[in-house]
């Protein structure tokens, strides 16, 4: 078995030559439906997506210095006040007073080293907002496309017209309902793998866990599709 690079990362632009294609396939079948239209958006997504992926990844120069800047400034003052700071009167120095130095200088230790790690990580915190906002927008799409099969009921729609009081519009034959139910079940796959470029070059825990978490709505959205799928093969038996 031949394995994986450890470099492996999703190709976003075969991810979005795959949603084109998809788009285009959708598009000769159902040219009226607004499955054609919702795919054009996610095609959209997903060249929008490509090109966040990589702002994200790149360097934030302008935070960069500023979070270096603010340390910088907060250590020289530091070593300023520790130069400047004269030593106690020996003879009016006890064990209470060093008790309250330590206290002193612990507590402002604690506040400098945490206005540290929040200067350091102000780049990382701005990319995960940007990151988390992008995701929203796939959660939002990916309940578009449920809806759209949502009411692609197999006992509904193959009964035809006449029997559920549909339009002729509405009425679809057993192959169109389940084409168009594998179209919904790709889009949603394909949401997932739009997620996972977050992913690719940002491996922010609380990131990592939104993807997941798409691709776990995607899956579960999915296998509901395929039970609809599966049904209406049940019945055009």
């Amino acid at each position: 078995m031949t394995s994986l690079p450890k470099d492996y990362k999703l190709d976003a632009e075969k991810l979005i030559a795959t949603i084109a294609s998809l788009s285009r396939r959708i598009t000769a079948r159902f040219p009226e439906a607004g499955l054609s239209a919702l795919c054009q958006q996610l095609l959209a997504i997903a060249r929008n997506a490509s090109e966040r992926s990589i702002r994200i990844r790149q360097p934030s120069w302008p935070l960069r210095f500023l979070a270096y800047g603010i340390i910088a400034a907060i250590v020289g003052v530091l070593i300023l006040t520790i130069i400047s700071t004269r030593p106690p009167d020996s003879a009016q120095f006890d064990l209470s007073r060093l008790v309250e130095l330590l206290e002193a200088g612990i507590n402002d230790i604690v506040l400098i080293g945490a206005a540290i790690f929040f200067l350091v990580s102000l780049e990382n915190r701005h990319k995960r907002r940007l990151t988390l906002e992008a995701i929203r927008e796939l959660r939002a799409i990916a309940h578009v496309i449920d809806m759209h099969q949502l009411t692609k009921d197999p006992d509904r729609i193959l009964g035809g017209p006449e029997d559920n009081g549909d339009t002729e519009e509405d009425a679809m034959s057993p192959m169109q309902l389940r084409r168009y139910l594998d179209y919904c079940s790709e889009m949603l796959s394909l949401t997932g793998k739009i997620a996972s470029l977050y992913s690719n070059h940002f491996e922010d825990q609380v990131t990592v866990a939104a993807v997941n978490e798409i691709e776990e709505l995607t899956t579960g959205l999915s296998r509901k599709i395929w039970q609809k799928i599966i049904s209406s093969q049940a019945l055009n038996t």
